[in-house]
């Protein structure tokens, strides 16, 4: 039996999300809308905006390593993260790359409703799942992205249009 803690996945076929969707998938389409993204200001000193930072795993990665703990038969609760936090600028940065457009980030004031109750840093633990032999390694953030917004995004997908 196999239990996994997902940290930040995003990637392709999420579109039915709505507001839970990844902020790649925002992002793309603030871009596409505006030409701007829309990030939250921090309000926590040892933050800049946009620099709060998450673990953000693309689901092909999450899939591989999911394929391997069925063949493996290995047992236990595992983290499925990269085990490398990136800031949100780094994410929306790589967004504007693979859309070939300089970044327009806009720091917009933390909702009331976060305040107080905001992450501003998440990074799994991944050693546990690396100990138990799990071979996969991890795209890079900016691969990625690239490749869920070239293959995926940009296909124009006819339910991608009304978001």
């Amino acid at each position: 039996i196999v239990g996994l803690k997902f940290f930040n996945v995003f990637g392709p076929n999420e579109y039915h999300k709505e507001d839970m969707a990844s902020v790649v998938f925002k992002s793309f389409h603030q871009i596409r809308a505006g030409g701007t993204v829309r990030l939250f200001k921090s309000t926590a000193p040892q933050f800049p905006d946009g620099g709060q930072m998450r673990d953000f795993v693309y689901v092909k990665d999450c899939v591989d390593v999911i394929a391997w703990l069925l063949e493996s038969r290995v047992a236990g609760i595992f983290n499925l993260g990269t085990g490398r936090a990136r800031s949100w600028i780094d994410l929306v940065s790589a967004v504007f790359a693979a859309m070939k457009l300089p970044p327009r980030i806009e720091f917009i004031d933390m909702p009331e409703a976060l305040r107080g109750k905001y992450q501003n840093f998440t990074e799994s633990r991944m050693d546990k799942l690396q100990q138990a032999g799990c071979p996969v390694k991890f795209r890079s953030l900016e691969d990625s992205v690239r490749d869920y917004v070239e293959q995926h995004l940009a296909t124009d997908q006819p339910h991608l249009s009304s978001l």
